[in-house]
């Protein structure tokens, strides 16, 4: 006598699919390989042009610093030593480079916090003003926020001029003295970051008030008025209302002054021909700039680390941001 087990469920093969099913799978694939090759076609010139500006100079700049390559090298046609790291090594040894990215990141931190801040305020302020002053406001960010870093330079300069500027000008009539005659507000490093400051939060405001007021757009009126009727306060309704609205908005916002702040090299440079010191007031762009001349090796070197500095300082965004896309 035989007796039969039945198998148990789901232990059996899986069923072959049936000729509809692995041609609808067939056509799945091929157009996934279609899409994917017509993507790729769209996406070459803008790869090829980057690999062509941006990767073929970044990866010469590395290698770069890791030799003693100088203008000798480039005039005489010789290839340069390969010292490791011993250009980073000077950097951080034999050089006033850390001075500079002490100072650098300083003044980072002070003009991000300023021109977060107030562009924030003002964007708030748009919110509750008319139309009329509304227009008004916006047409003074534009033109502050479109004219040349260059050229707004040169207008605050003279603005604090020594001997003909509006600021010592109006300090000794505000005083009654002539105290402020010949002022130099550029001579001393702590009065020339004053000036700084000023021009670059001037011309940074405009872009984080007009990207939050934008963002502003998207809170609900009604949760709003209805945490108004509960009795939250106007900073308890932007903390836990608004600012989960804007803190996508405000991320990037941060991440861009961040780059851009430790990036600054116009309005520095300009100061300086201005009346500034440039050894008490360089920052990485001039410092790198002022590098001694032909010093390809040693110039690469900061250049990779400022690079180095730049993604550690934006990875928090990037990771955020690749956690947001697999959501």
């Amino acid at each position: 006598m035989t007796s039969t087990t039945a198998a148990p469920t789901g232990a059996g093969p899986a069923p072959a699919p049936t000729a509809p099913e692995r041609d609808a799978l067939q056509r799945e694939r091929h157009r996934r390989r279609r899409d994917a090759r017509g993507g790729w076609g769209l996406l070459s010139p803008a790869t090829i042009i980057l690999a062509v500006m941006v990767g073929y100079p970044a990866v010469l700049m590395v290698i770069q610093s890791f030799t003693d390559f100088t203008v000798k090298n480039k005039v005489q046609g010789t290839l340069p030593d390969f010292i490791g790291l011993q250009n980073y090594i000077d950097l951080f040894t034999k050089s006033d480079f850390p001075a500079v990215l002490t100072r650098s990141l300083a003044l980072m931190v002070v003009l991000t916090a300023l021109i977060i801040v107030f562009g924030v305020l003002v964007a708030v302020l748009m919110t509750r003003l008319g139309r009329g002053w509304r227009i008004t406001v916006s047409v003074g960010l534009l033109l502050a926020w479109a004219m040349p870093p260059l050229t707004a330079t040169v207008v605050w300069g003279w603005i604090f001029d020594t001997q003909y500027g509006l600021v010592n000008w109006l300090l000794n009539t505000l005083t009654g003295t002539t105290n402020w005659t010949n002022h130099s507000w550029l001579l001393e490093p702590l009065s020339f970051y004053f000036v700084l400051v000023i021009i670059v939060v001037w011309q940074g405001i405009p872009f984080v008030a007009f990207t939050t007021y934008a963002g502003l757009g998207q809170v609900p009126g009604e949760v709003l008025e209805a945490a108004s009727l509960d009795g939250a306060s106007g900073l308890r309704r932007f903390r836990f209302i608004v600012f989960p609205y804007l803190r996508s908005i405000l991320t990037v916002v941060l991440v861009l002054q961040i780059i851009w702040n430790l990036r600054i090299f116009t309005q520095v440079y300009s100061l300086q021909t201005r009346g500034g010191i440039a050894a008490d007031t360089n920052v990485l762009g001039t410092y790198l700039f002022r590098q001694g001349v032909g010093e390809f090796g040693a110039t690469a070197a900061i250049g990779v680390f400022m690079v180095i500095l730049l993604l550690i300082l934006s990875w928090g965004y990037v990771r955020t941001t690749l956690k947001e896309e697999e959501l």
